[in-house]
């Protein structure tokens, strides 16, 4: 890039954020999900005995009768043809971590060759693609070509707009010829299934008639914003969306000024868009802030069911693209974009139901606080023993940066529940009450002698990962740009496991007390795996000594967190939940190693470019304007200032070696192992800082941390 654009950008964008935005239309109720296919518009285009069984289906996961798919394709189409739709897709999330379509016209023509708009139950139900183009760890070969879509009918069919029409789309499961899961979407279903079942099995053991079971998320999204102008000027942001290369400025985020600050009036004006895309589209965005980072932003979304909240997360990303597009800007979800400041997370905010009941919401009533604190030592016992695949299913290039710094949590997996929980959950092992806080005297679940449970008891501990926080657990691990899908698909199926373990233990209880029985078989649970309990500073060095005593696993690359998908208990549990098959769980573990490569060398090559081709020649300039300088102040026998530059010569020159050797080492490095590489990139980076503060500002060929994070 020349000097001028650089610049030139500057200065076109201090304009740009001094206007005032172009007038907007804010987010209307009347408009709340006017694109989705909802019960309401099923009422108005379907036979009440179809929406009836389709709704069965939806909330209670009743198989739908083929036979009804007509009538629903039917009225899908009456309806998006009303609102503007020419074509449909089937919608679905492949191993990749993003979406996919293919978009279909409803035109067809009869035999006088008349053109019709038909959309069929066939159309509907399913649909095929190339299923060799697409990530599948082995699963199928490049000449095996045959996947699948499949109609997933608990997710609501939506309309995607652009500026010259609309589409259909129809949210669908993705599977090979073999009827091998290649999405994200298949397991999670499956995991939902597996946990509805452990559940009702758990509740049968308290007497509750059997309900609907509901798994809820809402995924808090984190992000930054830059001017696309900055970004175009930035080959690495364009090709690993984070910076390779960037000292950072004097002031970034130690001040504390940006969270929660007052929203620049650009920012909420793509906010404001942003609000009413995600709207029409049913998604309920609730939340908008700012972040702790300079540039850093965030939204959160009301709480949904489960399978609904991973499909409008991905939307949610998608969205977020295309309207900062509109607004000039470029919304950047790697988990760390800029080095030294906040990455951004997802958190996902995991609860769930048993009809009306919360069974993570503690309460006052001695019967319910039993089912409260079964539940809350069955994910205790989940997350300790199986948080080796919590932490497999958050790894990636992108969250190795992220994970333990700057308010992320570390790649230690640990419980985080508070003073007052913790203290119910001692007393529980010790069998007796000890606190002032309750009435002495022995405790046993289910009788008035269990204390009071408010909500929201305890303080928020941010460093921790997998956080109690009054009804819900908040999992912080997961990185801003991956999809929600496989953290809650491991999720839900870790506490279906210790659900029907418990389950299991009071079914044989005999003539036994259930209270009786029950309060010994959570003192068990306590007892083995209180462990993964820590209410401390998870950013410490002495948490990582302690929980190296504990023998709490520290997976801290890829690498080593991707590992235990391999373990075969691992992929027993898997397999006996029906979640993953073990050819299933070993393409996963292919599809993120050769993730983690193919991107490491992605930035290695990138950096290597931007070394020899940007920063190495302004460098030598830099040298060479030095070089004359100081020659022609001893021809002319200055006496001051010769020092002077030959110091700032000299530490010039020894950068300019510096990064001719440390490129030499990661051109090396691109035949050695990925460890080799990272240490490489590392040095590279470190030379190319050095010299952004040696070589003259206006020469600079990239954009600066001071510029981006702060001028937008």
């Amino acid at each position: 890039m020349s000097n001028y654009n650089r610049a030139d950008a500057v200065k076109e964008i201090a304009v740009r954020s001094g206007n005032p935005p172009m007038p907007g239309t804010a987010a209307s109720i009347s408009d709340f999900a006017s694109d989705v296919f909802t019960t309401e518009v099923m009422r108005q285009y379907l036979p009440a005995g179809v929406t009836d069984a389709l709704n069965e289906t939806i909330h209670f996961g009743r198989p739908l009768d083929p036979a009804l798919a007509g009538d629903i394709a039917s009225a899908m189409k009456s309806w998006a043809l009303e609102r503007g739709a020419t074509h449909f897709t089937h919608w679905f999330q492949p191993l990749n971590g993003g979406t996919a379509e293919k978009h279909d016209a409803f035109l067809e023509l009869d035999n006088d060759g008349k053109a019709l708009m038909e959309f069929s139950g066939k159309n509907l139900i399913g649909g095929e693609t190339d299923a060799s183009s697409f990530p599948s760890g082995g699963l199928r070969c490049t000449f095996e070509a045959r996947g699948y879509t499949a109609w997933d009918p608990t997710s609501p069919a939506f309309i995607k707009r652009h500026s010259n029409g609309a589409t259909l789309c129809i949210p669908t499961a993705f599977c090979s010829f073999t009827g091998e899961a290649l999405d994200k979407k298949t397991p999670l279903l499956r995991s939902i299934q597996a946990l509805n079942r452990a559940t009702t099995r758990l509740m049968k053991c308290f007497s509750f008639p059997e309900e609907r079971v509901m798994v809820t998320l809402g995924a808090e999204q984190e992000y930054f914003l830059i001017d696309k102008l900055f970004y175009l000027q930035r080959p690495d942001l364009m090709q690993t969306g984070r910076t390779l290369f960037g000292a950072p400025p004097p002031k970034h985020q130690q001040m504390e000024d940006h969270y929660f600050g007052s929203i620049k009036p650009r920012i909420l004006a793509f906010m404001t868009e942003v609000e009413r895309e995600l709207w029409k589209l049913g998604i309920p965005a609730k939340t908008r802030h700012n972040e702790a980072a300079p540039a850093q932003f965030e939204i959160a979304p009301r709480y949904e069911e489960l399978n609904l909240a991973v499909d409008h997360n991905m939307l949610i990303m998608e969205v977020l693209r295309v309207v900062a597009d509109r607004h000039n800007l470029v919304c950047l979800m790697h988990e760390k974009p800029f080095f030294g400041v906040n990455g951004s997370g997802k958190h996902c905010n995991w609860s769930l139901d048993y009809g009306d009941l919360s069974l993570l919401k503690p309460g006052s009533d001695p019967h319910r606080n039993a089912i409260f604190l079964t539940a809350l030592c069955a994910v205790i016992r989940a997350v300790d023993l199986h948080s080796d695949l919590l932490r497999a299913v958050t790894a990636s290039a992108g969250n190795d940066h992220r994970l333990g710094a700057n308010e992320a949590p570390p790649a230690i997996i640990s419980i985080f529940l508070g003073d007052q929980l913790t203290e119910v959950i001692e007393q529980i092992e010790n069998g007796s009450v000890t606190g002032s806080k309750c009435r002495p005297g022995a405790l046993k679940i289910g009788a008035d002698m269990l204390p009071p449970l408010p909500r929201d008891a305890t303080d928020r501990n941010r460093t921790s990962p997998f956080a109690f926080t009054g009804n819900k657990f908040e999992f912080r691990a997961p990185g801003s740009g991956q999809s929600c899908s496989a953290v809650n698909m491991m999720l839900n199926t870790i506490a279906a496991e210790s659900f029907d373990f418990i389950s299991e233990q009071l079914e044989n209880l005999g003539n036994t007390d259930f209270n009786t029985g029950l309060q010994k078989i959570l003192q068990q649970i306590i007892k083995q795996h209180k462990r993964i309990i820590f209410n401390g500073d998870n950013y410490s060095k002495e948490w990582v000594q302690e929980a190296e005593r504990r023998g709490l696993p520290n997976l801290r690359s890829t690498l080593d967190a991707i590992a235990p998908l391999k373990n075969p208990a691992n992929q027993e549990l898997m397999m006996r939940y029906g979640v993953l098959s073990k050819s299933e769980l070993d393409s996963r573990h292919e599809i993120l190693l050769e993730e983690y490569l193919r991107k490491l060398r992605i930035e290695a090559g990138i950096a290597l470019e931007i070394a020899n081709s940007m920063i190495y020649p302004v460098a030598v300039d830099e040298f060479s304007r030095l070089c004359s300088a100081l020659n022609r102040a001893e021809s002319a026998k200055r006496t001051h200032g010769i020092a002077a530059l030959q110091n700032t010569a000299d530490r010039l020159g020894l950068s300019l070696d510096e990064l001719n050797a440390a490129g030499d080492e990661l051109r090396r490095s691109l035949c050695g192992e990925h460890t080799e590489i990272l240490a490489a990139l590392e040095r590279v980076r470190r030379a190319v800082d050095t010299l952004e503060h040696q070589v003259d500002d206006a020469n600079w060929p990239l954009p600066k941390y001071r510029e981006m994070l702060f001028i937008y």
